[in-house]
């Protein structure tokens, strides 16, 4: 998880890129660049990037899974799992 966030003008992206990126990386702190005072983009360790697109696909399929449940689209657990051994034999 990432423990905090700066706030850095664009300029020292330029300027200061490789504090930017230790930073991102050794102290898992996101780092929102700004252009003329607003929010343009965020830094962050590719490691976390990739730990928070795994939880928001999971999530995503967490919340088809519950609209599946609630429109009644479900089947018997003893067929998931005769489908699942079936997929395997292939």
């Amino acid at each position: 998880m990432l423990t905090q966030e700066t706030i850095r003008p664009s300029a020292d992206l330029r300027n200061h890129y490789n504090e930017i990126s230790r930073r991102c990386r050794e102290e898992n702190e996101a780092v929102i660049i700004t252009v003329n005072g607003r929010g343009d983009t965020v830094s962050l360790a590719y490691e976390e990037y990739r730990r928070m697109k795994a939880r928001i696909e999971l999530l995503e399929m967490l919340a088809e899974a519950e609209e599946d449940a609630r429109q009644g689209r479900v089947a018997p657990l003893t067929d998931t799992f005769d489908d699942l051994r079936n997929l395997l034999k292939e």
